[in-house]
């Protein structure tokens, strides 16, 4: 099974990686198009030179490898992606052969977060609206995405886990639950800026806290991404 996990930044995108990977019956690949998608956008991100050197650029390159035989020739693969690297001129036509998931964040949460890392973000950079687009060419494709919300995985981690793994027909693993503190194989170049809390924890982060209160531009962004959101968020799944 090839498993394709639509996030944006700055949510729980890299531990679900982990947790996937946790499983010894299933690789995992990092945010495979984050080359091609700078070299073809011009975008100056941190560490955009380690980046372009350690993934191919050319969007085909990518494409054959997520294709082809999974790493290490495990039964499951599961790719971490982040939607606003999908970009238009990218092609779409491997969709079918992937189980597709989408994981949603509150707005205001990502906004908040990403703000603190990314200077000046803007709405195309957060994944909200490439979020609610992919999910409707996969509906329209019949491929039937899974929508699911980090907010509830932190709130019961196993349950959630549980019916993502039913509804996209993979037995339930209860190494997914937790991974070893620190850096992963599968990690991308850019960790080093970006997981450094992530690579603290060994497992799922409990119920988050208040909803941020954001001003000005911050929150003119997160209004901006929040219909997107709830295009999704009544669609996700719940545990039971």
């Amino acid at each position: 099974m090839k498993i394709a996990c639509w996030s944006g930044p700055r949510n729980i995108s890299t531990a679900m990686m982990y947790a996937f990977a946790n499983r010894a019956d299933c690789a995992a690949v990092d945010e495979p198009f984050y080359a091609a998608y700078l070299a073809l956008t011009g975008l100056e991100h941190p560490m955009r030179a380690e980046i372009m050197a350690s993934q191919p650029q050319d969007p085909a390159e990518v494409i054959a490898e997520l294709t082809g035989e999974n790493p290490g020739g495990l039964p499951h693969v599961y790719h971490k992606h982040m939607a606003q690297h999908m970009l238009p001129e990218i092609p779409r036509d491997w969709f079918g052969g992937m189980k597709h998931i989408l994981l949603i964040r509150h707005p205001a949460r990502v906004v908040a977060s990403f703000s603190a890392k990314y200077e000046n973000p803007v709405l195309a950079d957060i994944g909200f609206v490439q979020q609610a687009e992919l999910h409707r060419q996969l509906l329209a494709e019949g491929l039937d995405p899974v929508v699911v919300d980090s907010a509830d995985i932190r709130a019961d981690p196993e349950g959630m886990l549980r019916q993502l793994c039913a509804r996209i027909g993979l037995d339930w693993d209860p190494a997914m639950l937790s991974w070893p503190a620190g850096p992963k194989p599968e990690d991308g170049v850019w960790a080093a800026h970006w997981y450094g809390a992530v690579h603290q924890s060994t497992g799922f982060a409990g119920v988050e806290g208040p909803m941020p209160e954001l001003e000005g531009v911050a929150k003119a962004l997160a209004e901006a991404a929040q219909p997107s959101y709830e295009e999704l968020v009544d669609l996700r799944i719940r545990s039971e």
